[in-house]
């Protein structure tokens, strides 16, 4: 993330926004400054990609199933604008750690053909370690101790629409995004390629919500199976 931050105070915040003797390394600073991109960058995503899916994607005939909430999709979106800002904070810490160097982030491919390969290398160990912890936070999200007031919220969408893909909990929202900001402070990941993967991740989690697994149902058969 030191990479968007960096770019961002050269062009923004620091001809524009901070008074020149804030340092850009100030570590309150850099929080505030993460904060607002986060924030900002997460509404881009979600409303951009969101929006592309629901025109070119989704099936709109399944806001005819009995099951479609009325007023759906203006709840969906209501839903994550409010949860957005709140599932930020806990993640502008970890993001904080990162860019104050305690995590394994790097920017040197190295001499090649190792370099590329250790990238290659990473990235299926990322995906991997992500795709496996995600299933067993998902997993424990379902446990009815903390199922009805944690998780059940994203399941309130029965017949979700793209716009329902950030529609947590910030708490659930949160643990399921954990294990992609947790792998870099245990495995070395190049910063580029963290930065790729974090936004085709959020890209990932609007397109298994945008009704292609329906498709192949019938529109009122009573058999949609598909909860997320």
């Amino acid at each position: 993330m030191d990479l968007v931050l960096s770019v961002a105070d050269y062009y923004f915040f620091t001809p524009y926004i901070y008074p020149a003797t804030w340092p850009e390394d100030d570590i309150l600073r850099q929080a505030i400054s993460l904060l607002i991109i986060a924030n900002v960058g997460a509404y881009i995503l979600y409303f951009f990609c969101a929006t592309l899916s629901y025109y070119f994607v989704f099936d709109h005939a399944l806001m005819k199933h009995p099951q479609f909430l009325k007023n759906q999709v203006r709840r969906e979106i209501k839903f994550t604008v409010q949860a957005l800002p709140w599932i930020s904070i806990p993640t502008v810490l970890l993001f904080l750690l990162e860019i104050r160097g305690y995590s394994k982030l790097h920017d040197d491919l190295g001499e090649f053909p190792y370099g590329l390969l250790e990238l290659v290398v990473s990235i299926i160990s990322f995906l991997f370690f992500t795709d496996m912890f995600i299933y067993w936070i998902h997993r424990g999200l379902h446990h009815r101790l903390v199922y009805k007031r944690l998780h059940k919220p994203h399941h309130v969408w029965k017949i979700p629409t793209p716009f329902a893909s950030h529609a947590f909990h910030p708490v659930d929202g949160f643990l399921q995004s954990l294990p992609y900001h947790v792998y870099p402070f245990i495995f070395p990941l190049h910063k580029v390629a963290y930065l790729s993967l974090y936004i085709l991740v959020n890209i990932w989690s609007i397109s298994i919500h945008d009704g292609n697994g329906y498709k192949s149902e019938k529109l009122f058969n009573g058999e949609f199976t598909k909860t997320e």
